[in-house]
């Protein structure tokens, strides 16, 4: 405490001077020792405003600058987060795109009593980091709260349509339309859909693109060939077949299409003889008898905008939240075929 004409007075902290300047204490501490990573302008704001409210700078400490990049915390809900998994192989790229800007990043799991709880990660509490990348959707209630916290934020694979955070995705509804449509042409008439699409925004946009494909047809959607695949927490749930089923299914995922598969072939199915099935990510590390027909999406392009995205937010200089939708295309393989009369 400061003692001033009688009177104490509380010590300015970076946090008093992160919340009058609307940036995170992170961001003013890289401003006060100079680091890199925002623009000439901001930095100015922040050290003015630092003097204006009289803080003290540690002994020893100054504002020269440091020659270290920025520290950048990549957040994954730990139910995605597998050895051989997608997450895990995207988690690498950003962790290779990173270092070839000079940043850094730093891995936490997001555990499933610190979701529920809405406990902030640790990277924050600790002011470790000056950005989060969070890759893969937690639930609404944490991702919204997480916005709000004042630390630049992008959301990786997900979106919000609050628009509270910068998000990149790729084009899922496109591209399950381009899958759903393939296998109309081929003469699929009865085609199910396999995915949750209350749980993420992907798996919502996927179910999307399928249903307009059928709309565009003049196909019917029956409810009973839509198959929930995960519960609400996002945690898989066996999939229940119809007694009767259609010719084709458009999975919201190649895990998802592969278990199906499975499935089907435990029931005395061929795939794709008796059924065609698709996937979506083009995510070739599954336990799959059957080569899969997908829909790629350019991740090492999502990649790049990710971290083009957080950079510039650290810096200040991106002034709008956006969503960036990253292109992709079908590929079409051995688990779906024609359709006879």
């Amino acid at each position: 405490m400061w003692v001033k004409g009688g009177f104490r007075m509380k010590k300015v902290t970076m946090r008093d001077i992160g919340t009058a300047a609307g940036v995170s204490a992170v961001t003013v501490s890289k401003a006060l020792a100079g680091k890199p990573g925002m623009s000439d302008d901001m930095r100015r704001q922040i050290q003015d405003l630092a003097a204006k409210m009289g803080y003290q700078y540690p002994e020893g400490r100054n504002a020269a600058p440091l020659k270290t990049g920025l520290d950048i915390g990549i957040v994954i809900p730990e139910q995605y987060f597998e050895p051989d998994s997608f997450y895990a192989m995207i988690y690498k790229k950003l962790i290779s795109r990173l270092s070839l800007d000079g940043q850094f990043g730093l891995l936490e799991l997001l555990s499933a009593a610190d979701d529920a709880a809405l406990h902030p990660p640790r990277l924050i509490d600790t002011q470790h980091v000056d950005g989060l990348i969070l890759l893969g959707q937690p639930s609404k209630e944490y991702f919204r709260k997480l916005a709000l916290l004042g630390t630049p934020i992008v959301f990786l694979d997900f979106y919000d349509e609050q628009g509270s955070a910068d998000s990149v995705v790729g084009d899922n509804t496109y591209g399950c339309y381009r899958l759903t449509s393939h296998l109309i042409k081929n003469g699929h008439r009865n085609i199910g859909f396999v995915g949750n699409m209350r749980v993420t925004s992907s798996i919502l946009d996927r179910f999307l693109g399928y249903y307009r494909a059928l709309l565009m047809h003049d196909l019917t959607l029956h409810p009973e060939w839509i198959l929930k695949d995960r519960d609400s927490h996002n945690n898989f749930i066996d999939i229940v077949l119809p007694d009767h089923l259609p010719t084709a299914f458009v999975c919201n995922c190649d895990v998802i299409a592969a278990r199906l598969i499975s499935l089907l072939q435990a029931r005395g199915l061929r795939v794709p003889q008796d059924i065609s099935v698709t996937g979506f990510d083009d995510y070739l590390i599954l336990p799959s008898s059957v080569p899969l027909s997908t829909f790629r999406i350019d991740i090492d392009d999502m990649v790049e905008l990710a971290v083009k995205a957080i950079t510039e937010r650290c810096s200040g200089s991106r002034k709008p939240f956006g969503r960036l939708v990253v292109s992709g295309q079908p590929i079409y393989r051995a688990s779906e075929t024609t359709c006879g009369p």
